[in-house]
């Protein structure tokens, strides 16, 4: 099996900070936006780096990615509230523009008219389930990669992830938005 890159030279991050920083502000502010907003993922980005900088990176953990989508997923942490209250707002502001007749055609033309159902079934799930799931899906990041993140045993990203799957597929009524045809 082969060493991850980040994991094959571990940077020291009192060394490297520049180096870690410009290799992964985006991706991380990214994630951050997509999760909360572009405002407070400014301001959250700006705090994972200001505590990567104070230290507690340990190699043996794994990579530095994982580790700063860590440090990222526990500060949205502290804006959970806000996120369930986004989640929850976006599902009642969708389900009211699918009986705007004007808006009727679009939602049938495209799949948002599923936002507000994965919106709500977003917000309804519990906090574990949905950090892995928004980690694998907005990031990419591979089992190994989340369960890093997350402080967790691989098998239970796994576990998580299938449940939290399965919750997204009952509440969109077993559609796969992918696999529909518009025509």
């Amino acid at each position: 099996m082969a060493v991850p890159p980040d994991l094959a030279d571990p940077p020291d991050l009192q060394v490297d900070f520049e180096q870690v920083f410009t290799a992964h502000f985006t991706e991380i502010h990214r994630y951050i936006a997509r999760r909360l907003s572009d405002d407070v993922a400014d301001d959250l980005a700006a705090e994972v780096f200001l505590a990567a900088c104070r230290g507690g990176y340990d190699a043996a953990r794994g990579g530095v990615r994982p580790w700063l989508y860590g440090i990222a997923t526990h500060l949205i942490a502290r804006h959970r509230r806000a996120e369930i209250r986004k989640w929850k707002a976006l599902s009642r502001t969708a389900e009211r523009a699918e009986h705007d007749p004007e808006d009727a055609v679009l939602t049938r033309v495209t799949a948002d008219r599923l936002t507000g159902k994965l919106a709500g079934a977003l917000a309804g799930l519990n906090r574990g389930d949905r950090d892995v799931l928004l980690l694998s899906a907005l990031c990419d990041l591979s089992h190994a990669e989340v369960a890093a993140a997350l402080g967790i045993p691989a098998g239970t990203v796994a576990s998580r992830l299938h449940r939290a799957r399965k919750q997204l597929r009952k509440a969109l009524g077993d559609v796969n938005p992918l696999e529909e045809t518009h025509g």
